[in-house]
């Protein structure tokens, strides 16, 4: 028998249920009226985030494109780092509201989270030791290779070369010096990241060779959690905003381009799509 208690109560239930839904489907207002903005970043990978040893404090191309983001929406930004393996979960779980942390836009993701305009384009590369003798990628067959857990990199080296041994760390850093301490011939990366850290081998990087061909083709972008449009359409916009005033070549130039550790000739993209 319904009773008018039963009523209320399951009045009750639906109007709690429709109030979490809308509060879930508005994380922009929440992000406002909480004043402050959380990014997911790996704090880790130059030149996208790191930690300036001058200052200690987080810098890099994605350090800086999240802060344009917090500006068009009027709050402070927040950063948060995170291991490569934990990104998408950490976002899912709300822990953070955008992942700015080096995140590539495949078909697999696009189930788990949202994607912004592409603000990046790059390949995984591999470096080699000198003295290895490796000049192919099937030479790697059967070899020790080093690379990031959890990354795309990961997933690429072992569609390329079933038979790499392939030894994964936490981040970047701790990849490049498994590789410089001979523990793998080869350490897998991001054509832009590898770049910055052949840049840090001074004087030793003669001992050190970059193979020419690319594994995968790769969009990167600022994750969000799925269905929150209203924040996509900000972020979006600051994407397109910067990309219109030039200062999107400026950040690209700053952190990748001639001069730096990188020092890529030219940006071969524009932040126009986020299509892959």
């Amino acid at each position: 028998m319904i009773t008018r208690r039963h009523l209320i109560l399951s009045a009750f239930a639906v109007s709690s249920t429709l109030a979490a839904g809308l509060a879930h489907a508005d994380q922009l207002a929440d992000i406002k009226q909480k004043g402050q903005i959380v990014f997911g970043v790996l704090g880790t990978d130059e030149p996208n985030s790191f930690i300036d040893p001058k200052t200690r404090q987080l810098v890099g191309y994605e350090i800086d494109l999240a802060t344009a983001v917090a500006k068009k929406i009027g709050v402070k930004p927040v950063f948060k780092q995170m291991a490569v393996a934990a990104r998408i979960p950490e976002l899912q779980q709300g822990h953070v509201d955008i992942l700015a942390a080096t995140l590539t836009h495949n078909k697999e993701r696009e189930s788990q989270v949202d994607f912004a305009l592409t603000h990046f384009v790059t390949g995984s590369k591999i470096m080699v030791r000198a003295g290895s003798g490796i000049t192919a990628l099937n030479q790697l067959a059967g070899k020790k290779v080093v690379t990031v857990r959890g990354g795309t990199q990961e997933t690429n080296i072992r569609a390329a070369v079933p038979t790499a041994q392939v030894v994964t760390f936490e981040n970047t850093q701790q990849a490049f010096q498994a590789l410089r301490q001979g523990k793998g011939v080869a350490y897998v990366n991001d054509e832009s990241s590898l770049l910055a850290d052949y840049g840090k081998l001074g004087a030793a990087a003669k001992g050190f060779t970059i193979l020419a061909p690319s594994i995968g083709n790769e969009s990167i972008a600022l994750g969000l959690r799925k269905g929150e449009k209203g924040l996509k359409n900000v972020v979006d916009a600051t994407l397109r905003e910067l990309e219109a005033s030039g200062a999107a070549e400026q950040l690209f130039n700053k952190w990748y381009g001639p001069g730096t550790r990188a020092n890529i000739a030219k940006r071969n993209f524009k932040i126009s799509t986020d299509k892959i």
